[in-house]
């Protein structure tokens, strides 16, 4: 088994003891991401929807530094404050994902760090040759 850590300048710095990814032979953990600008590690601003598109920036960038994108996706956790902002998910995601779409839960939490709306992690599986 070959373990190699993940970590990008285009993505927030961890801001704990974890990793942005980790990847274990072809396939890539990508560790949770909030709306943090990785320039100033400060949340976004603005409403629900330019959170989301920060957590698919961020997540893109990490999948990108390992290798990835996000066609190589197999799974997205998603966790929400507000569940009523789950139809705005859909809408972003369909922005940045083609089909065929990864396994997806989607899940209602009391907070997040940073008292943001939104965190995403993901599971992605590198292609053959990108490994």
């Amino acid at each position: 088994m070959k373990k190699t850590i993940i970590s990008t300048p285009l993505a927030p710095k961890a801001i704990g003891t974890y990793s942005q990814a980790i990847k274990v032979d072809n396939t890539v953990y990508l560790s949770g991401q909030i709306a943090l600008d990785p320039a100033t590690m400060e949340v976004v601003g603005g409403d629900i929807s330019v959170q989301i598109r920060r957590v698919f920036d961020n997540l893109k960038a990490v999948a990108q530094a390992a290798g990835g994108d996000f066609a190589d996706i197999v799974k997205l956790n998603v966790f929400l404050t507000d569940l009523g902002n789950f139809p705005i998910v859909n809408e972003i995601m369909a922005e940045y994902f083609s089909q065929p779409y990864p396994a997806r839960a989607a899940v209602g939490v009391a907070a997040l760090p940073k008292g943001v709306g939104v965190e995403m992690d993901a599971i992605m599986v590198l292609r053959e040759g990108y490994y």
